[in-house]
């Protein structure tokens, strides 16, 4: 008779594993080489970093999504390097064994190579973040090889970088017909880099299903088919908080109407008079 309790985790797995140590570079490469796949998800505070963490989570990433998360925006280009150090900050503090990637925002690497290595130097000496993410193929690829000879490791994006959202004209997919051929040229250049994973973002699951066999990297998809090395979303879109989603979200759990109706339960309780009880004041 089958049994619904799950094995126990193996001490060296990527995800719930048993080790008492952060998880690193070196165990996400040898994940790709068991062929293990592995979530990671966003974070933006300590609380729901410990939550994660004590799932099992193995990388955690500190998301220029917070501007629409966390700060309200409705794209991720007006968050700036201020707004993501305390969050990114939070999220280290508030776990022990996950990696903690910081994703550095529009405006803040684009320009050269200096640009990216002082903010960059500014994630990791100031939040304690255990590697860096950025967007774009080619074009970033003398900040990725500068990050890393500086002992940085650096975790790339490419298909729909939100970053570039006004150049793509909206939320669309990437990589069709032969921008294809030009994002596995993309995803090579920066392995050879020194790029130990990259993202892959709203691109069709063919495209996605020849980068990640061209690569000796992990690939991490997001709207990228069930082809990649693993997968990664906005924790607030996996949890049901988020109203409006795009098509690749599965909703894990109704937050949004847990939240909701302890709201209105405890409301109901201090209109009606019945809370605070003796239990909760103090004498």
């Amino acid at each position: 008779m089958s049994s619904s309790v799950a094995p126990p985790a193996q001490p060296n797995a990527l995800y719930g594993g048993t080790g008492g140590r952060r998880v690193t570079v070196r165990d996400i490469a040898a994940a790709k080489q068991r062929h293990e796949k592995w979530p990671m998800l966003t974070a933006y505070d300590a609380l729901t970093a410990r939550v994660f963490d004590d799932a099992g989570i193995p990388v955690l990433l500190v998301g220029d999504s917070a501007a629409m998360v966390v700060y309200g925006y409705d794209s991720t280009i007006p968050v700036t390097v201020d707004d993501l150090i305390p969050l990114t900050a939070a999220v280290v503090r508030g776990s022990r064994r996950a990696m903690v990637v910081a994703d550095l925002p529009f405006g803040s690497y684009q320009t050269g190579v200096s640009e990216a290595l002082t903010t960059a130097t500014r994630f990791m000496k100031e939040t304690g973040a255990h590697a860096i993410k950025l967007e774009g193929g080619r074009r970033v690829l003398p900040q990725v090889e500068a990050l890393v000879a500086a002992g940085m490791p650096v975790m790339g994006h490419l298909g729909l970088t939100p970053q570039s959202v006004n150049v793509f004209g909206g939320y669309r997919v990437q990589g069709r017909g032969e921008s294809g051929e030009e994002l596995i040229a993309d995803a090579k250049a920066l392995e050879a880099a020194g790029a130990f994973a990259v993202v892959l973002e709203c691109v069709p699951e063919e495209l996605a299903e020849r980068v990640t066999a061209s690569l000796s990297i992990p690939t991490i998809g997001i709207g990228a088919g069930n082809v990649t090395d693993a997968q990664v979303l906005v924790w607030q879109d996996m949890a049901g908080l988020t109203p409006h989603t795009a098509k690749f979200v599965k909703k894990f759990a109704d937050v949004h109407g847990v939240l909701g109706d302890a709201a209105r339960a405890y409301a109901d309780e201090v209109v009606g008079g019945t809370y605070p009880t003796a239990e909760h004041s103090y004498r």
